[in-house]
């Protein structure tokens, strides 16, 4: 007998990038079609700033909901739960889909020292992710948000 869990949901990893924003409308789609939750997850590394924990993690709570609400239609009905985290990215996001139907990711497709998916994120999502993953490479948006 296999057990579901009580709350579906699709996560996302969101840094205010062009391809995060892009990975932001695709788990948003997926969400829907799989009546799950959208956990949107914001990664502040340790040490990042000056600006005590607490307030970065409010300022950086409000500037990612004020992305959600640019980004995701108001008509589509989606529970959505917004999280700041601490940590290194990779780690982080493989945390917090540890009980996701799906994680979605945004990256650049190279890397300036010609590595396939720049940055360190995705090797370690790719080889850990507990679950589905979507990556969402080289996209473009018409808002020039940032987190």
């Amino acid at each position: 007998m296999q057990v579901m869990p009580e709350h579906r949901c699709v996560v996302v990893g969101v840094d205010g990038s062009p391809n995060s924003i892009a990975a932001l409308r695709r788990s948003a789609r997926e969400a829907l079609s799989r009546h799950a939750r959208l956990d949107v997850v914001h990664v502040l590394e340790p040490g990042e700033s000056s600006t005590p924990r607490l307030w970065r993690a409010a300022r950086e709570w409000l500037r990612l909901r004020d992305l959600v609400a640019r980004t995701i239609p108001r008509s589509q009905h989606l529970t959505t739960r917004l999280r700041i985290v601490y940590g290194v990215a990779g780690e982080a996001l493989v945390e917090a889909a540890k009980h996701a139907e799906l994680l979605v990711i945004g990256a650049r497709f190279s890397s300036e020292h010609g590595g396939l998916f720049g940055g360190d994120t995705v090797p370690v999502v790719r080889d850990r992710a507990p679950c589905q993953l979507v990556i969402c490479a080289d996209q473009t948006t018409d808002s020039t948000a940032s987190l």
